[in-house]
């Protein structure tokens, strides 16, 4: 029976809501994975990676994660290492070779949600960024290039919640658009931090949710993990 594990950083302030969201995602993921087993866990919350390999030999570490930074370099090989696993952890989410093309669909279902035509909108890419490396940033702006080839849209920006271009200046004057968070999970970021840059942009467009939470993603995942 192939094992794997989908592992988020999760919300260390409040661990639970997060937690339980991941459980939810790798029973879905699983429902697509006759003969696996498939759990879910957090970094933030204790001892629940520990508690997810138990029993499990040699699983496939599946990271939730937006980009292929310092969370997936050092802090996941590490927290595994602390739990004496011997696992093959694989590439995240974020760089999923399928990952563009359900994101154009995200955005145009939004577009089309809100009788917006996108040749006269703008799209906002709103993404975590980060004052310590350059991957998160790195990431989004690769996304909205791809983007540009895949949906249409007359303008698409990219704003950061935590370094330039930061959120609020590049929503800034799109009167026709729509955001669409380009994070894993809903927590503090996609919950506040956005639609507070947006408001202070003045920005009245339609928030679409979280890539991660799209309908498609657990079957995006179990692709994944059928390559693996």
């Amino acid at each position: 029976m192939p094992d794997a594990i989908i592992v988020a950083h999760g919300a260390p302030s409040d661990p639970q809501p997060q937690e339980a969201r991941m459980h939810r995602l790798a029973a879905d993921v699983a429902r697509r994975l006759p003969g696996w087993r498939l759990r879910g866990a957090t970094l933030a919350m204790p001892g629940a990676l520990s508690a997810a390999l138990a029993g499990m030999e040699m699983p496939i570490i599946y990271p939730f994660f937006m980009a292929e930074g310092w969370f997936t370099g050092r802090a996941l090989p590490k927290a595994l290492a602390a739990c004496d696993a011997i696992a093959c952890q694989i590439a995240p989410f974020g760089v999923d070779p399928g990952l563009p093309a359900l994101t154009a669909e995200a955005a145009l279902q939004g577009a089309a949600a809100a009788a917006i035509a996108p040749e006269h909108a703008t799209l906002v890419l709103a993404a975590h960024g980060s004052q310590v490396s350059r991957s998160s940033a790195n990431g989004a702006f690769a996304m909205a290039a791809r983007l540009r080839g895949l949906t249409g849209f007359a303008e698409i920006r990219v704003g950061l919640i935590e370094e330039p271009p930061f959120l609020a200046d590049a929503a800034r004057g799109a009167d026709t658009g729509l955001c669409l968070p380009f994070f894993a999970l809903r927590a503090g970021h996609v919950e506040t931090d956005i639609p507070q840059a947006l408001a202070q942009a003045g920005f009245s467009g339609p928030l679409l949710p979280a890539i991660g939470e799209h309908p498609k993603v657990p079957a995006l995942i179990a692709a994944a993990l059928r390559r693996a």
